[in-house]
């Protein structure tokens, strides 16, 4: 492989494997290029910024690190994807399992969800006025549900690309699939209804705010089958990252060099193009000739690089009809105790955006970021509609939002509201600084209906093109992102 850079590696590889060059070291890019080294590809990821994880970094300003948005992480434990990565590669990685997971609350409510789900599920029936009896069958057919289906993710063998052995275990499987086949194309507020639960109040704050910030919109829109699945993320080997993600991106960068791969940060791709059988990737550091390339962008973006793409600028409509990320990264006065997370909405009745639904995740005292003792670090973060920036003046949409932001923390967080300091971020920010097109976070919305279906596989939009990350096959999670990542250098190591 050809081009020049400070990176980390050799980048000579093993074994008589391709040439691959990885795009962005966000985890889908850092899960693709991990598992190509690892099975013997000649691997160069180019990175940006200064440093990896993308939308879900840890970044330094004045000595503190925040996280750049996402906050609360699954797939941890052991067995599962990043367990095994931590254990495996010995990555300096310490997960603090916080109990409660994260703490609901609106005016009257304070809802803790604990780490055991059948004690949430009790702390939920226990409540005033509480339909105790339909609670539990609610919870009962989803978490059957969503025992089907984080199978997958618990075993990805099971996704896409299939092997002849694979499809035997799904045609094993079909009497558990069967019972999915009644949520297809329909509403989870359907379900809702079913199980008589659509006016108990503190249940649907809950589920409305677990809705929104893992399917990416609300219970009446979501796809059920998608979204029974996601509401179990708090119990699938989900904590809390000392440090910051950024230390578990840290570990895959230095991972993948072990595997013999390279890693350019600070190396931003601004072109790409064929050349007879090869892909010329254009980079701050020079060009580099590959056979194949992963991109983990945003299909907008990664048409850009080609000099426009149809069929990509199709696949970016869907996002651009999703959510930009307002964000409050703050200092704050505190009293010594384990990280936290809450799950704030001030008006239960309006849509939990723009600063009515606020995610905070406070950093621990012993969290190491840089504070003086006596002081808590933490991310705040809601979601804006990138349709509504494109209209008006974004920059006074945005400082309203934030004001909106500032009003709901004190009243649900007084708490966390003792500010010594305080910096802000926009869609513009992200965009600049994690370059993706109009600082789009979150992937695809799975609203209900046949969109949400259709791309179930890995994407290939030329040969010897694949794009991975938050938008495309599996999902938005930055779990499911680093699976699609793995799964990509599978099938593209197979021939696919």
């Amino acid at each position: 492989m050809s081009g020049v850079g400070k990176g980390v590696g050799k980048g000579a590889g093993k074994g008589a494997g391709k040439d691959v060059v990885v795009i962005g070291a966000g985890f889908g890019g850092l899960g693709a290029a991990l598992a190509l080294a690892e099975r013997g590809a000649r691997v160069t990821l180019c990175e940006a910024l200064t440093y990896p994880g993308g939308c879900a970094s840890t970044f330094t300003r004045k000595g503190v690190r925040y996280e750049a948005g996402a906050t609360l992480f699954s797939g941890l434990r052991p067995g599962q994807l990043f367990g095994d990565w931590i254990s495996r590669f010995e990555l300096p990685v310490t997960v603090d399992w916080i109990d409660p997971v994260v703490e609901t609350r609106s005016p009257g409510l304070s809802l803790p969800v604990d780490r055991d789900r059948a004690a949430f599920v009790e702390r939920l029936c226990a409540l005033p006025g509480a339909p105790a009896n339909s609670l539990r069958r609610f919870f009962s057919e989803q978490g059957a549900h969503a025992d089907t289906l984080w199978e997958l993710f618990d075993h990805p063998e099971l996704l896409p690309p299939l092997s002849f052995g694979s499809l035997l275990q799904h045609v094993g499987r079909v009497p558990r699939y069967a019972p999915l086949l009644p949520l297809l194309l329909r509403p989870l507020s359907a379900m809702v209804a079913r199980h008589g639960l659509g006016d108990f109040e503190p249940f649907q704050t809950w589920l409305s705010g677990v809705c929104q910030i893992t399917v990416q919109c609300p219970p009446q829109e979501a796809e059920t089958a998608f979204a029974v699945a996601a509401m179990d993320y708090c119990w699938r080997g989900t904590g809390h990252i000392r440090g910051g993600i950024g230390t578990l991106a840290d570990g895959l960068v230095t991972a993948i060099g072990r595997a013999g791969g390279e890693v350019r940060l600070a190396n931003r791709v601004s072109a790409l193009r064929r050349d007879g059988g090869s892909w010329v990737v254009e980079t701050r550091q020079g060009p580099v000739v590959a056979d194949a390339v992963v991109a983990n962008l945003l299909p907008g973006d990664l048409a850009r690089l080609l000099g426009g793409h149809k069929a990509l600028e199709e696949r970016q409509k869907p996002v651009a009809d999703g959510w930009g990320a307002v964000m409050l990264y703050r200092v704050v006065r505190g009293e010594d105790g384990p990280a936290h997370h809450l799950d704030l909405t001030l008006d239960r009745a309006a849509p939990l955006v723009d600063g009515n639904h606020v995610f905070v995740s406070v950093a621990s005292t012993e969290d190491e970021r840089g504070a003086p003792p006596g002081w808590r670090v933490l991310t705040a973060s809601t979601h804006v509609s990138l349709a509504r920036l494109r209209t008006g003046d974004p920059a006074d949409t945005v400082a309203r939002i934030q004001q909106h932001m500032r009003h709901t923390i004190g009243v649900l967080g007084p708490e966390v509201n003792d500010v010594v300091s305080e910096m802000t971020a926009s869609p513009r920010t992200f965009q600049r600084f994690v370059r993706r097109a109009e600082g789009a976070v979150g992937g695809v919305p799975r609203r209900f209906g046949l969109a949400a279906w259709a791309q179930l596989g890995p994407v290939s939009p030329e040969r010897g093109l694949w794009l991975v990350g938050d938008s495309v096959f599996p999902g938005q999670s930055t779990y499911a992102a680093a699976l699609g990542g793995v799964r990509v250098a599978e099938a593209m190591l197979r021939g696919g």
